[in-house]
């Protein structure tokens, strides 16, 4: 169990998920929360992350910093995408185990699953089958970041653990018009549209691949849980173990902002992968499950982006 007192490194404090991380830490009591921005500190330089692990001497670390994007990111830039995480994830995996860091967590994302992986997917099917194509470069850096935790765990004997969640949505998303993933780009395009009184919105594909959606800060929840009572060298898959599909989710979304015109779909452009769901069976069985319904979920999403005055520029 972490000390309320233990020096604690969450790195990437300012995305999504570090943030919600440093809130449910907050939350629950914990005092010595240490965190850098970009500029403070630049993962990608390993001189930088060595002179503060060697300062600071975290004695846990949240690893959820990561360069991430949606469909059109990812394609569009994969050699910036595996270089930077690749980086990034081990400078702070290396240091942390040379200064003697108590317990890492690193988190992944679901992306590191087969594209046909056997549904819903479970820890053990990593690299069983081939990647999907659109975000192969993502995936192959965080498959070389939880295999680094493995390890080290079994060559050193440390207890570093890793975490894959599903997709996930909630504050201090990223609304850029391209560079979103599908939740957040969808509020984005429905509020502008209801804004601008338009008769119809135009979607990507043909709405029929299924996703789950996991709210941050249920997510930030397990990432706590798992700190406190998982080792182990497998991954634990983070998700609600519920699905949707596209279509459905855009009709949600629609509902929630109040937008009424029409949807339209354009199959001309890709799904995705046809169905992502993970098993979420492991991390019921350590005692945990998602407390925010999806609709509970966007309308507080929602609530952000009406308060989040960076959304025009991110």
């Amino acid at each position: 169990m972490m000390e309320k007192d233990a020096k604690i490194y969450v790195a990437g404090h300012r995305g999504m998920v570090g943030s919600a991380i440093v809130r449910e830490l907050q939350k629950q009591g914990y005092t010595r929360i240490l965190t850098r921005t970009h500029k403070e500190l630049d993962l990608c330089r390993q001189d930088q992350v060595e002179a503060f692990f060697e300062k600071e001497k975290p004695e846990y670390v949240f690893l959820a910093a990561a360069k991430v994007g949606g469909i059109v990111a990812n394609e569009n830039a994969l050699a910036d995408f595996m270089y930077d995480n690749m980086i990034l994830e081990m400078n702070v995996i290396h240091s942390a185990w040379k200064n003697g860091c108590k317990k890492l967590e690193f988190l992944g994302s679901s992306c590191i699953y087969p594209r046909m992986a056997p549904q819903p997917m479970k820890e053990s099917c990593l690299l069983t089958s081939e990647l999907e194509k659109t975000n192969e470069a993502y995936a192959l850096a965080k498959i070389s970041g939880l295999k680094y935790c493995e390890f080290l765990n079994r060559q050193y004997g440390t207890d570093y653990i890793s975490v894959m969640p599903t997709n996930l949505y909630g504050p201090n998303d990223n609304y850029h018009p391209t560079h979103s993933h599908v939740l957040p780009a969808l509020i984005r395009r429905f509020h502008e549209a209801k804004e601008q009184n338009l008769p119809y919105v135009t979607c990507w594909g043909d709405g029929s691949p299924l996703r789950e959606f996991l709210y941050v800060d249920d997510l930030a929840d397990l990432c706590v849980f798992l700190m406190n009572h998982y080792s182990g060298n497998e991954t634990v898959n983070a998700g609600t173990g519920r699905e949707l599909t596209i279509s459905e989710l855009t009709e949600l979304v629609a509902e929630v902002i109040g937008y009424t015109g029409e949807i339209r779909w354009d199959p001309s452009k890709p799904n995705g992968t046809p169905r992502k769901l993970l098993d979420v069976s492991k991390s019921a069985a350590l005692g945990w499950t998602y407390k925010t319904e999806l609709r509970e979920g966007i309308r507080l999403s929602y609530e952000d982006f009406l308060n989040n005055p960076m959304r025009a520029e991110r």
